[in-house]
């Protein structure tokens, strides 16, 4: 990989690594806008001015825009996003090797 390639790299997992960011992203996925309130009920947890701060920053990354109906993704948001879609099935088998490697407990 290219020093140009690595700088690419860092900056897109520095704009993710922020706090809430893939949350953000993730409870976009679905394709359907949702408002601030509606936003920060499926990130949970987060502050309203951490959630307006990681909102700035993904639509200054022109990964989320707001339009009439609330917060969505961008073409490029969708991009990351179906990119990032086998997730959901490593973190599944994931969890469940985890499980099946977890000592169980003796009686």
């Amino acid at each position: 990989m290219s020093s140009k390639d690595n700088a690419a790299v860092s900056q897109l997992f520095d704009l993710l690594e922020s706090r809430y960011a893939l949350r953000v992203l993730w409870a976009l996925r679905d394709g359907h806008t949702q408002t601030f309130r509606l936003l920060q009920d499926s990130v949970g947890g987060v502050t309203p001015n951490t959630l307006n701060t990681r909102l700035k920053e993904l639509r200054a990354a022109d990964l989320i825009d707001h339009g009439g109906n609330g917060y969505g993704l961008t073409k490029t948001g969708l991009d990351l996003l179906k990119r990032l879609n086998d997730l959901q099935a490593f973190s599944n088998k994931w969890v469940a090797a985890r499980a099946k490697a977890a000592p169980s407990p003796t009686k």
